[in-house]
C-alpha cells in the first residue's frame, strides 16, 4: 500500500522508576537540563511501547496500534505530537507546583482537554465488590493510551501524595518520581545509576581533598 511503513515493536524505552506512569510519561523527554535533550518518542512506535511497557496497552492491542499506525502514519504522527504536548504540560504542571508556583494556564488548559477526553470515552461498571472506571477500546483511537495517563496525572494531582513528587538530585537528569520511601528523602531516580555516579563523584572528591 503506497505511504505505508513498516511500525515494530521494540526494546522498552525507559527505566519506570516514576512510580506513576504520569510521572514516567514525563521522563520520557531525557537529558531535560542539557542543552540538547533526548527525545525517547521519536515516533508512533516509541509512545505504542511504552504504553505497552507501563502496562496500559496489551502486547495485542500494542500490535493492533501498530498496524494501523503503519497504514495511518499521518494520523499516527498528529497523535505523537499530541502526546508529547500532554507531557510537557504535565512537565510544566509539576515543576510549578514543587516549587510552590502559579501552573501555567495553557499547561492546565492542555490537560483539560486530555481529561475531557478521557472522561467521554471511559464508564463506570459494577466490578464483584465495588464499581470502577473503565476504558473504552484502547485502540479505538491513535491516542487511547493517553486516556490512562491523564486520569492518572489527575488522580496525583488531586490527592496529598502530590507533595511527594521529586526530581532526581543529579544536575545531569532531574527525572521525577513519587517519593515513597518511609522518610520521604529519597534524592536519586535510582540509587544503582544516578545514586551510585554520585558517591563515586564524591569519594573522589574526599580523596582529592586529602592530598
Amino acid at each position: 500500500m503506497a505511504g505505508r511503513r513498516s511500525l515494530k515493536r521494540h526494546a522498552p524505552v525507559i527505566d519506570l522508576i516514576g512510580g506513576n506512569v504520569c510521572l514516567d510519561f514525563i521522563n520520557t523527554l531525557d537529558d531535560r537540563p542539557a542543552e540538547k535533550q533526548t527525545e525517547l518518542l521519536n515516533d508512533y512506535s516509541d509512545l505504542a511501547c511504552f504504553g505497552e511497557q507501563t502496562g496500559i496497552l496489551t502486547p495485542a492491542q500494542t500490535d493492533a496500534l501498530l498496524d494501523k499506525a503503519a497504514a495511518m502514519p499521518r494520523d499516527a504522527d498528529d497523535a505523537l505530537r499530541r502526546a508529547r504536548r500532554l507531557r510537557e504540560a504535565l512537565y510544566e504542571i509539576f515543576s510549578a507546583l514543587m516549587n510552590h508556583k502559579a501552573v501555567p494556564p495553557a499547561a492546565m488548559e492542555t490537560l483539560n482537554r486530555h481529561v475531557h477526553d478521557a472522561a467521554l470515552h471511559s464508564h463506570l461498571v459494577q466490578t464483584k465488590e465495588s464499581c470502577e472506571w473503565r476504558f473504552d477500546d484502547l485502540t479505538s483511537s491513535f491516542e487511547g493510551m493517553l486516556w490512562p495517563i491523564s486520569r492518572a496525572a489527575v488522580a496525583l494531582l488531586t490527592s496529598a501524595d502530590v507533595a511527594l513528587v521529586r526530581t532526581c538530585s543529579s544536575p545531569t537528569c532531574q527525572w521525577f518520581f513519587l517519593d515513597t520511601s518511609k522518610n520521604h528523602r529519597r534524592r536519586w531516580c535510582d540509587m544503582t545509576k544516578c545514586g551510585n555516579r554520585a558517591k563515586v563523584r564524591n569519594f573522589y572528591a574526599r580523596k582529592r581533598s586529602a592530598i
